[in-house]
């Protein structure tokens, strides 16, 4: 592997880190086209849907413990939404992992298109006042929430994603939590829901290990650095970020499925 291979990957990681711990979400919005598309426009190896997607997961699983990390002080992480939402996710990934066996392909990305669509529509809804709540004070049906991650967990599952950016708009819209709590809290959820696609992906041979190296280190280096920089941004900018991003995932999914 030459020096340039090595600099392409790690930008591409240090970038999507960077997003990943600054706004949320697992950040492979950002990295699976960065990773399809540009290698090969220097000239470097070109990887496989699979092997993007396989690498992307190591990634997201390093990310999110960076950005968790750097979140662990300040009360911005939610443990007991943590715990009914992660516990919640991982069982509707199982389940949505397994029942997509019993699903057509176009069936599949339908169900992650609407997911998606809610998710932006979501993000665009007035959102006044969350900030305003002391995090010491943050109240949530736990029942509601667990409910809704079961239902993101299972699409996720459905389709090999971590839900992230589904989960963000629900956390901020209908449970009203604080923009930076979310953000926060969404990490060590999708660091959760990484776990399995982590596995799957590792015991099927899904990975380029080496690869997959330099796309941890930059995450490790990133994503405290991301989460850091979001701390200091104004959260209706946070905001604006997340939407713009979300509305980004829903129209290349939409893409794949109409065109």
């Amino acid at each position: 592997m030459d020096i340039a291979f090595i600099v392409v990957i790690f930008l591409i990681g240090f970038i999507g880190a960077f997003i990943s711990g600054m706004v949320g979400i697992g950040g492979s919005i950002i990295k699976y086209p960065m990773l399809l598309y540009i290698p090969p426009l220097f000239g470097l190896a070109a990887f496989s849907a699979h092997e993007v997607s396989g690498i992307s997961a190591i990634q997201v699983f390093f990310a999110t413990i960076g950005g968790v990390w750097a979140y662990r002080k300040g009360g911005y992480l939610n443990k007991t939404l943590i715990l009914y939402m992660g516990v919640a996710i991982l069982i509707g990934s199982f389940i949505g992992g397994y029942g997509s066996k019993l699903m057509t392909e176009s069936g599949i990305n339908l169900v992650y298109g609407i997911l998606a669509l809610i998710a932006v529509v979501m993000m665009f809804l007035p959102k006044k006042g969350i900030d305003e709540i002391p995090l010491d004070q943050v109240k949530f049906n736990k029942w509601l929430a667990a409910v809704l991650a079961l239902i993101v967990g299972a699409g996720a599952g459905i389709v090999g994603a971590a839900g992230a950016f589904i989960l963000v708009p629900i956390m901020l819209v209908v449970l009203k939590i604080p923009t930076r709590m979310t953000i926060a809290t969404s990490l060590a959820i999708t660091f959760i829901s990484s776990i399995g696609a982590t596995v799957g992906k590792i015991t099927t041979g899904q990975v380029k290990y080496y690869t997959a190296l330099i796309m941890v280190v930059a995450s490790l280096i990133a994503s405290p650095l991301g989460a850091n920089y979001g701390k200091k941004i104004n959260t209706k900018i946070l905001q604006w970020i997340l939407a713009l991003l979300i509305l980004a995932t829903s129209i290349k999914i939409w893409s794949d499925i109409l065109f």
